[in-house]
């Protein structure tokens, strides 16, 4: 990748990025990052041997890529000092809500990208929505793709709605997740076994579950209807679940994360 990119915002997310383009092979020294808190600068230095600057300048115009890993709240700010750098470049958003119509605007440009990846990229398992406005070519994508590549799987999507739907399943899911990690911890502590023993053993059947229903071409109501016997204690726990209308409360919570990534969109992309 021959690209200069430059990441405005340092957090989590541009750090995972930056890793992944690194065990590629890019140079260092190819990559900048605007990031105002100096210990997240010095963080990112000593973690991936990036410069990281406290503010825009002239340095930008050199990035054909410009990577957006900042807060919703703070995009269209962030948006003003570097707009007249880098209207030639290629922009990616990571920024949940921000509609890519919006990104446009304050930034000069057609060529958007939006993202939505979620934390498991930080290891390198992670999968990211990716949406393209028209002017972004085919060459364009291919570059998105190999930025991305690295922290794990990509789905490309045809509307911004949808964008809203993968934020709301996959790049908040991780937390749904850890809650039910929590949960069956608390109920195994509470049957006798140990905190660390509860814990290792809910991680090793999320884990395991979750890799034999990539590996089989079954679908999830039939891999569970195997797991549970009439009248056993799967179907004990099923019912209990049932019952308690874990499901429907459970597909409520992601109608109400999607709701509030377009109330993002609405709230912070205004002009």
């Amino acid at each position: 990748m021959t690209d200069r990119i430059a990441f405005i915002g340092g957090g989590n997310m541009a750090s995972a990025l930056i890793g992944g383009l690194l065990r590629q092979g890019v140079a260092p020294a190819a990559l900048q990052v605007i990031e105002p808190l100096a210990a997240t600068r010095e963080a990112l230095h000593r973690q991936h041997g990036v410069q990281a600057q406290p503010a825009a300048g002239d340095f930008l115009a050199q990035s054909s890529l410009v990577v957006w890993a900042v807060k919703p709240q703070v995009f269209r700010e962030a948006c003003r000092p570097v707009r007249e750098h880098t209207r030639q470049a290629l922009h990616l958003s990571v920024a949940a809500g921000i509609r890519s119509d919006c990104i446009a605007a304050w930034l000069g440009t057609e060529r958007v990208v939006r993202a939505m990846p979620n934390t498991p990229a930080l290891v390198g398992r992670g999968i990211t929505g990716l949406l393209a406005r028209p002017a972004v070519d085919e060459a364009d994508r291919q570059r998105i793709a190999r930025v991305v590549a690295p922290t794990g799987e990509m789905l490309w999507l045809s509307s911004e709605a949808q964008l809203d739907a993968v934020t709301a399943l996959s790049g908040s899911g991780p937390a749904y997740v850890f809650y039910f990690l929590e949960a069956m911890r608390e109920a195994g502590s509470a049957m006798g076994l140990g905190p660390e023993q509860a814990y290792q053993l809910a991680l090793a059947t999320f884990s395991g579950a979750a890799e034999l229903a990539r590996q089989s071409p079954e679908p999830p109501e039939v891999l569970r209807q195997r797991v549970t016997s009439p009248g056993g204690t799967t179907h004990a726990a099923l019912c209990r679940l049932e019952s308690d209308g874990v499901k429907a409360a459970f597909v409520g919570a992601m109608q109400a994360a999607r709701q509030r990534a377009a109330e993002l969109g609405d709230e912070f992309g205004r002009d």
